[in-house]
């Protein structure tokens, strides 16, 4: 029996999920939530083989939860659900350790076959995919930063000065320097009015 955490901060959406799972005779709802920091505990406390996890959940992100999850739980199937199909926000969720991006209005049976991907062994399992419903994933140059110069990135996209992007981060002057002239150099970008003219470009936006 497959057991499913169901995380998402909608009841209504928890309440179709759970009448899906529930609906499949191999398939059962071992725990729902929905708060990020109390999916935490219940991975670290539960044993479950798949998890359902919605991007946009108060208290933390469903993005840091997956962040927080993965170096202690590195083989556990965990699906993330958004309402978004934007390229940049699939590629960074799938990089940051997810099974597989779907978007919400993907069909039932869909997201049944998504579970069932997810729990293939042995050459299935582990392998990252985009439902369907999510964009067609295709690798942009912001694809290439890491979730720190990605951070710098978008501060910087925002019109923050480097000063600025320091002291909101914690790092020194030099560091967010030695940042910003390396995500220059990875998107081929010569300065900050190319960088904020990309971000805008292509819909770009700081958190989920």
């Amino acid at each position: 029996m497959t057991r499913v955490l169901i995380a998402d901060d909608h009841p209504i959406v928890r309440k179709g999920l759970r009448e899906l799972v529930a609906g499949e005779p191999d398939m059962t709802v071992a725990a729902e939530s929905g708060d990020g920091l109390d999916v935490l505990r219940l991975i670290e406390t539960g044993r479950f083989d798949v998890v359902l996890l919605d991007i946009g959940m108060p208290g933390i992100s469903g993005l840091e939860v997956l962040q927080r999850v993965r170096p202690n739980f590195p083989d556990l199937p965990i699906l993330v659900l958004s309402a978004f199909p934007r390229t940049e926000l699939a590629m960074r969720t799938l990089k940051a350790g997810a099974t597989g991006y779907l978007n919400k209005e993907m069909a039932p049976e869909e997201l049944v076959a998504a579970i069932r991907l997810a729990m293939c062994e042995p050459k299935t399992r582990g392998r990252k995919f985009a439902g369907p419903g999510a964009a067609e994933l295709t690798t942009a140059p912001h694809d290439l930063l890491s979730d720190r110069e990605y951070q710098v990135m978008m501060l910087l996209a925002a019109g923050r000065t480097v000063s600025e992007i320091a002291v909101e981060i914690a790092l020194s002057v030099k560091t967010v320097s030695t940042y910003r002239t390396r995500i220059l150099e990875k998107m081929k970008l010569k300065n900050n009015a190319e960088l904020m003219l990309y971000a805008v470009r292509n819909n770009l936006r700081a958190g989920v």
